[in-house]
């Protein structure tokens, strides 16, 4: 049997502390990257999302970035909660539901349960009005009827059926911002 010689045995440190200090560093950006995309609500999502048909991913993306999981969040147009939903939306999601409700809206949006109930319902509705969900989150931004208007236009949708340009720049940005959102979801906690 060979004698390891001197300056092979501190390649093989050398290389055994790159690897550890590696491995290290992958484990805090991971962290890093966990408390900056966290996984509240955890529960009340992962309910609706079975009972929405909407991605888990996408959920957490769209509280994050509306409310950045701030229960009492509250908007200058009046959307409140996790999922920034106004009175009106509220409305619009029972009446699609066939629900019936006197409950004060401001109480039902302000409590986590109930907000991520009917913003995950909205979006539901909404992908299977738009079949997309670049479309349906333009339409949780903008409205329904604005993204309907868009594409009835050519100059927004060559096809009708697909968003090519979004006029709104803030609307733009809001899409991009949860599509995106939602794919680093995805990495991290590796949703399916």
């Amino acid at each position: 049997m060979k004698k390891i010689t001197k300056p092979f045995s501190h390649l093989l440190f050398a290389l055994m502390v790159f690897i550890l200090g590696a491995g290290v560093l992958l484990a805090g950006y991971r962290c890093f990257y966990q408390a900056a995309y966290p996984l509240r609500y955890q529960e009340i999502v992962e309910e609706n999302s079975l009972r929405s048909g909407v991605e888990e991913a996408v959920l957490y993306a769209v509280i994050r970035t509306e409310s950045n999981f701030q229960p009492d969040a509250e908007s200058s147009v009046g959307a409140l909660g996790l999922m920034q939903i106004t009175p009106d939306t509220l409305s619009w999601v029972r009446y699609r539901l066939g629900e019936t409700g006197a409950a004060e809206p401001r109480e039902v949006l302000l409590d986590p349960e109930q907000n991520i109930f009917y913003g995950s319902q909205t979006l539901a509705l909404l992908l299977e009005e738009f079949g997309s969900l670049e479309n349906a989150l333009a339409a949780y931004h903008a409205g329904w009827g604005n993204v309907t208007r868009w594409l009835a236009d050519s100059n927004y949708s060559p096809d009708g059926q697909n968003l090519t340009m979004i006029p709104f720049g803030d609307t733009r940005a809001y899409v991009n911002k949860v599509m995106e959102t939602a794919e680093t979801y995805r990495r991290l906690y590796h949703f399916l």
